[in-house]
């Protein structure tokens, strides 16, 4: 079971992604909280697979306490739930560590894919959030590719097909079937590729890969 932590201040909203997550029989909602302080205390009480947070919370906002889950609860994937989709939010939830950004205006279906998606350890964005985060928010798109392939240039060729796969939303089982390689060595192979771009998390990854034009799908 995918154990979440959900967090809204709006008691309607908790009520309707509980039973929409409901429906993917394999997501358990373990702990709910009404602001970001005890979506923090809760996360940290329960260290729950997924903490799905809302942007917009009293006492502590949810990208505020995104940061602090993903700084105190390393193990506990962080997703933002909104209904805002500015290109400011996304850059600090994805900086914070974010590797979800769903919109409660989606598809259902498409929070159950999410979910499951960063409980894997794969990156997850909502299709009207990739499309900001894809297209470089505008006219900075071409100088972000020469940069991004700039960075590229440090990885080894086998690292550059491992981020491009990133940057497709695999997991690491899914990497490993594809390269033929065991799991732990996709798993290193992540890491270094982490560390070499210098970037915190997949999401950061998977925008690196795309603007340096290894995402072949």
């Amino acid at each position: 079971m995918i154990r979440v932590l959900l967090a809204d201040d709006e008691a309607m909203i908790r009520a309707g992604v509980r039973a929409i997550l409901a429906a993917g029989q394999d997501i358990d909602i373990v702990a709910e909280a009404a602001d970001g302080r005890a979506a923090v205390a809760l996360a940290q009480a329960h260290r729950p697979d997924v903490a799905l947070l809302d942007i917009r919370m009293p006492r502590l906002d949810g990208l505020a306490a995104a940061e602090e889950i993903a700084r105190t609860v390393p193990g506990s994937a962080v997703a933002m739930l909104t209904t805002f989709s500015e290109d400011a939010y996304i850059a600090r939830a994805l900086s914070g560590g974010a590797t979800g950004f769903l919109l409660k205006s989606g598809d259902p279906h498409e929070l159950i894919a999410g979910v499951r998606a960063v409980a894997g350890g794969a990156a997850f964005l909502s299709p009207k959030v990739a499309r900001h985060v894809i297209d470089g928010f505008g006219a900075q798109r071409l100088g972000r590719a020469a940069e991004a392939r700039a960075r590229t240039e440090v990885l080894t060729p086998r690292e550059r097909e491992v981020l491009g796969l990133v940057g497709e939303g695999l997991s690491n089982p899914e990497i490993a079937a594809r390269l033929s390689l065991v799991e732990g060595t996709v798993k290193a192979y992540v890491s270094a590729v982490l560390d070499r771009l210098g970037v915190k998390n997949r999401v950061q990854a998977a925008i690196v890969a795309y603007e340096a034009g290894l995402v072949t799908r």
